[in-house]
């Protein structure tokens, strides 16, 4: 059994309009999952989608309070990391820049060990009429389908950054 998010009250995904939850495997030890997430403004070398990400209170990579910015799908939204627990748990806040109904998400990884490698696990929640709009009415699946092009583009790219290493 693997670990999942550890929710704030707000996000949990049985009061959450919008949920998304994709995991792989992946042949590659945590400490390489662990180096692709936290070098979020490099997260486009191996998931093009993802190529507007700009950290705004001065760290080189997300850490415990990080704030920054991303265009994700032309929303353009506002984050600040929340959980930090290195090579295990990544968490972040998100809202929507411009939105005044109070839009919201938040997204978390857990990343554990394997005998083979590790387990990687994301899960995202969504609230307020602007994440049903934007995505519950007019893309019905599109959170869960872009996360599981991330979490295969980022399992592909650390079983690279493996291999490099091994041999």
């Amino acid at each position: 059994m693997y670990n999942h998010v550890i929710w704030p009250h707000r996000f949990d995904p049985k009061t959450s309009a919008i949920y998304a939850l994709n995991d792989i495997d992946v042949k590659a030890p945590p400490e390489m999952i662990w180096k692709l997430l936290v070098d979020a403004e490099h997260w486009s070398s191996y998931f093009p989608a993802e190529n507007q990400v700009k950290i705004l209170s001065g760290e080189a990579e997300l850490e415990l309070g990080t704030k920054w910015t991303r265009m994700t799908v032309g929303i353009p939204t506002r984050l600040i990391v929340t959980e930090y627990e290195p090579n295990t748990r990544l968490s972040w806040s998100t809202t929507v820049d411009g939105d005044e109904t109070g839009s919201s998400a938040y997204h978390g990884w857990v990343i554990t060990p394997t005998d083979r490698g590790c387990h990687v696990l994301s899960e995202e929640t969504q609230q307020g009429p602007y994440f049903l709009e934007a995505l519950g009415r007019k893309h019905p699946g599109g959170l869960y389908s872009y996360h599981q092009e991330w979490v295969e583009k980022l399992a592909r790219a650390a079983e690279a950054e493996a291999a490099k290493t091994e041999g």
